[in-house]
């Protein structure tokens, strides 16, 4: 174990502008509902990367890459504040064999992931948020494994991931500097589903995988903030059923809701969502809804497509006939808001194409739906196509008590990730993305559309620039605190300049988004 502590030297860059705007809103309040009052713009240059952002909630955010040169070999680091003014910016010394995991933020600080690519340890570094502090842990991995998430607890650090394809969770306590793997993991192949820390760092994983009777479920283990297991226990599926993929969250009285996909005992397809809950003595009530059952699945489609299978549906359920569809469909969020449990998930099928290649980039979220082949026939693995997002309302007993849907238009990615984000407002839901530089909202209370698809270009910092249309889309938005959202990336910009001449510039960017 090696522990040591530097400060980031602190200067301010001419180079570097914090710029801020205000966002003119001239549209009725019914349809005005996004706001960018902010933006941060850096000068790249052609072939230089741009940053990752990590929230610090009130705090600001915390801009961080990672530069390799012959020379130099580290993490530099920049902090902006709520409004984009600079606080402080530095550089952290990386050694060469280091690949980085992850970043997370947790209260005050901002912890930083390395993992050594032939030795058995991680780097780990704890910045301080206000001043620039940052303190060095070096962690004993125990095995080599390949690590592929980080979450911080108040008592220590949580590193997932797989030796081979089994998971594992290792646990550093920060206090007794010492390394252990939880207990209570599969020792077969399985999915790292979810690790989630709550509020009083007691924390849970999730793992996936088949039980004795070969159906695919969800294991549901509960660790106390030292590490030490307190339940552990599976979900037991409906016969012929397979429970695919989950999300849990945990309520009063110690109760851990858990909503996910469900299928056929083994299939990676959906037929359609479940929500289970587990009390704390491992007693399980589990609820299925296929996606036939739910009002606004399909409004994703054209009306006259979308209405042709909703009649359909109708016919069969007439007929005691069972309805059955197949998607590839994940849950992203599972939260808890006036007295219901209220579920995100999203869409979508992989794309291939009959050139001879294409880009390609692996991923491990999760491997039940990484497996696909580069080539299949005379066809390449082309991105994944994303159709609609899906917003379920559910009540304690589980019962069904509202969806909606929010079509995604025009997504391609190579890796899944989350797109749509929703924000809860009284009686109302915001539902918003960021795609090919547009901000795409949708306003809906329940299964109600009080709203429909709005767009809201990115906001730029002259009235003059063009932006540059991407081969590929490199721009993010995600949560940051309250109704605030942060959209950032890379844009090239082109600006007309006296004399007819054309003026680029290439930048990397945050926009500050309100609700």
């Amino acid at each position: 174990m090696c522990e040591r502590s530097f400060i980031l030297t602190r200067w301010k860059s001419t180079d570097v502008v914090a710029f801020l705007f205000l966002c003119l809103c001239f549209a009725p309040p019914v349809t005005a509902q996004v706001e960018q009052p902010h933006r941060f713009e850096l000068r790249l240059e052609e072939t230089e990367p741009g940053f990752r952002v990590t929230p610090a909630s009130t705090q600001g955010l915390i801009l961080h890459r990672f530069v390799r040169s012959q020379q130099d070999h580290f993490l530099e680091l920049i902090r902006l504040d709520t409004t984009f003014e600079e606080r402080w910016r530095g550089s952290i010394p990386i050694e060469r064999n280091m690949a980085f995991i992850a970043a997370v933020t947790r209260k005050s600080h901002a912890y930083f992931l390395f993992h050594a690519f032939t030795a058995k340890y991680f780097e780990l570094y704890e910045l301080d948020h206000e001043s620039g502090q940052y303190r060095q842990y070096t962690i004993n991995s125990l095995i080599r494994f390949s690590a592929t998430e980080c979450q911080v607890t108040g008592r220590g650090v949580l590193i997932g991931g797989y030796f081979n394809r089994v998971p594992l969770v290792l646990f550093y306590d920060l206090y007794t500097h010492r390394s252990s793997i939880l207990p209570g993991l599969l020792n077969e192949d399985g999915e790292l589903t979810q690790i989630k820390v709550f509020e009083d760092d007691s924390f849970q994983v999730l793992i996936g995988g088949l039980n004795h009777l070969r159906q695919r479920t969800i294991w549901i283990k509960n660790y106390e903030p030292d590490g030490s297991i307190i339940s552990n226990y599976a979900l037991v599926p409906a016969e012929n059923t397979g429970l695919i993929f989950g999300r849990a969250t945990r309520s009063e009285g110690n109760i851990h809701i858990l909503s996910g996909v469900y299928g056929l005992r083994n299939s990676e397809y959906s037929r359609g969502l479940f929500i289970s809950s587990v009390d704390p003595t491992g007693l399980q009530t589990t609820k299925y809804y296929n996606f036939g059952d739910l009002q606004n699945f399909f409004n994703y489609m054209k009306a006259r497509r979308s209405n042709r299978i909703k009649e359909r549906i109708e016919r069969r359920k007439i007929r005691g006939k069972k309805v059955r569809f197949n998607y590839r469909f994940l849950i992203h969020e599972v939260i808890e808001h006036n007295d219901q449990f209220i579920v995100l998930g999203e869409a979508f099928y992989p794309q291939y194409s009959s050139v001879s290649s294409a880009g390609y980039q692996g991923f491990f979220y999760p491997r039940a739906f990484s497996g696909y082949p580069m080539i299949r026939g005379d066809q390449v693995f082309d991105g994944y196509r994303y159709t609609h997002a899906v917003i379920i309302g559910f009540d304690r007993d589980g019962n069904l008590l509202w969806d909606n849907s929010f079509e995604i238009n025009d997504v391609k990615t190579y890796s899944l990730e989350q797109f749509v984000r929703f924000d809860v407002q009284d009686d109302k839901i915001v539902l918003l993305y960021l795609y090919d530089n547009q901000i795409r909202t949708k306003i809906i209370r329940n299964s109600e559309v009080l709203e429909g698809k709005t767009i809201d270009p990115i906001r730029t910092l002259h009235e003059n620039d063009v932006l540059v249309k991407a081969r590929r889309n490199t721009s993010r938005l995600d949560y940051w605190y309250n109704a605030n959202f942060y959209a950032y990336g890379i844009h090239e910009i082109e600006n007309l300049v006296p004399g007819g001449g054309v003026e680029k510039r290439r930048v990397f960017f945050v926009n500050k988004i309100n609700l």
